[in-house]
């Protein structure tokens, strides 16, 4: 028989939303607005070059993106969507016996994309929902080499403020990576969340994580991008997959960001649905920690699994996590009105 590594013999597997004909589905965070009509003329376009291979270094993609976030070139290294991203950061940084600290829960791929990578995951228990940067300051040791951010957190679409993550990142040593995930960055207020490229993109130990597959629509092409040192990124690029950003992908993502206005409407439609969603959901009794992404957390604890039962029985897909929560992506209002109708039922 074929030996396997042992560290990836308990290593569960990544679990994504499900997905049903014909139900709503509100379980994976992707935009219900569809492509952004840029997108899918420039598609369109391109369908019939995809015999080619893309331009390994994506090339205008990066030029496009050091122009956006006003950086140079050098800062920027892509991958197929931000989960790639983070495995190419985690092999960049990452040995045997080396840990990564992250809070608990937190974005699913994390402990597994670090026991690939050869690391021992440190998990370090939530307050109130949200992450306990102080105790994840305390986690972090002489073995420590990466830490994932994500702000705002995935599922409990809370979010840590400015001073907060200042002081986090005075506290860990230069020598340890910061990785600040901000997948959800256009749905938070600006006010309470910080960008955490303006507020610490100076520093060589931090690197900010981005993707084009929520509020921009792109979940089935796969682009997601970190800015950082001009090291860091250049390590980066090493340990990513040729070829793994398609030439589909690299062009819709440029057209995408040129249609920048539109993404901040969509996202606002968003905010807005995902208020009304939640003072819903509070009146019918539920408790819903304050969201500043896509979705919202119900931590429904040994009642998720059922809760998600229910949903589905109404042709309502959401994402369980059973014995902790249950996370609901904001749809469109109709979509949302039926996961509501469920909620209301739920409560009888």
């Amino acid at each position: 028989m074929v030996r396997v590594r042992s560290s990836l013999a308990q290593l569960p597997a990544y679990v994504p939303g499900c997905k049903m004909p014909g139900a709503v589905a509100l379980a994976s965070n992707e935009s219900p607005y569809g492509l952004l009509p840029g997108v899918t003329a420039r598609l369109a376009e391109l369908a019939g070059g995809v015999s080619r291979y893309p331009d390994l270094s994506a090339t205008a993609l990066v030029q496009a993106l050091a122009e956006h976030h006003d950086v140079e070139t050098e800062r920027i290294a892509v991958g197929a969507g931000s989960s790639e991203v983070c495995a190419q950061l985690l092999h960049s940084v990452v040995g045997p016996g080396d840990e990564v600290v992250f809070g608990w829960r937190s974005f699913e791929a994390y402990p597994i994309l670090t026991a690939v990578a050869g690391g021992t995951a440190v998990q370090v228990p939530l307050r109130a929902h949200g992450l306990d940067l102080d105790a994840m300051a305390e986690m972090v040791s002489d073995r420590t080499r990466l830490v994932f951010v994500c702000n705002p957190n995935n599922p409990t679409s809370t979010a840590v403020g400015e001073q907060a993550l200042r002081d986090f990142a005075d506290r860990v040593p230069e020598d340890v990576l910061i990785v600040v995930d901000e997948a959800y960055r256009e749905y938070a207020d600006p006010e309470l969340v910080p960008d955490a490229l303006t507020l610490l993109g100076d520093r060589p130990n931090v690197v900010v994580l981005r993707t084009f597959s929520k509020a921009y629509g792109l979940a089935g092409l796969r682009v997601g991008y970190c800015v950082g040192s001009p090291g860091i990124a250049a390590h980066v690029r090493k340990t990513q997959i040729p070829f793994s950003v398609s030439a589909l992908a690299q062009e819709a993502a440029m057209v995408a960001l040129g249609e920048h206005a539109e993404v901040v409407r969509r996202a606002a439609l968003t905010v807005a649905e995902r208020q009304r969603v939640t003072g819903r959901l509070r009146a019918l009794g539920f408790e819903v920690p304050d969201s500043q992404a896509n979705f919202v957390w119900l931590p429904l604890a040994g009642d998720s699994g059922d809760f998600a039962l229910h949903c589905l029985g109404g042709d309502v897909v959401v994402r369980p996590f059973v014995g902790e929560g249950v996370r609901v992506t904001i749809g469109l209002r109709a979509e949302n009105d039926a996961l509501l109708a469920l909620a209301a039922s739920w409560r009888g």
